[in-house]
């Protein structure tokens, strides 16, 4: 093994590690399952996204807090939506383009889905297929940034823009 392979397992085992403790209250009883579930989750995170290029842990822990904050922010907007039947709405779709490898373009899926008013929808051709509530209300600005953001999580330096 290499080096540059043997940071990224254990970059990858800190942090999958880390969310089980988080997940489980550090309970004693769910350190032996967390051993094994965690060194699953490295194996299979290692598949879906090799370790080309280092997974930057500083930058994926800035990243965390507007996330969350963008989730709650996306679900107060989208049940304000919900309950406002006088609120005008124009959905439709819109397809990403991206470079970002299969693992990373699921992992800017999973959060444009937390976004406000948007759905990831799968991808095809390489894109990502997303679904806006409105798209006259500019939802889809935040996704060139959260696609760059990706990026530099896992080192990757160049992106194509949505």
């Amino acid at each position: 093994m290499t080096r540059f392979l043997l940071t990224a397992i254990l970059h990858r085992t800190l942090l999958l590690g880390g969310v089980w403790l988080v997940l489980t209250g550090v309970a004693l009883e769910a350190i032996a399952l967390g051993v094994v579930v965690t060194g699953v989750a490295v194996w299979l995170s290692l598949y879906l996204l090799p370790a080309t290029n280092p997974l930057v842990l500083w930058r994926l822990a800035r990243h965390l807090p507007r996330f969350v904050a963008g989730s709650v922010i996306g679900g107060v907007d989208v049940a304000r939506r919900a309950f406002s039947p006088s609120m005008p709405l124009t959905p439709g779709w819109l397809e990403v383009q991206s470079d970002l490898p299969d693992g990373a373009r699921a992992a800017l899926g999973g959060e444009l889905s937390l976004m406000p008013g948007t759905l990831s929808a799968g991808s095809q051709d390489g894109n990502l297929l997303v679904h806006l509530l409105d798209t006259d209300a500019g939802f889809d600005d935040a996704i060139p940034r959260e696609q760059s953001e990706i990026a530099a999580i896992i080192g990757q330096t160049q992106g194509r823009r949505a």
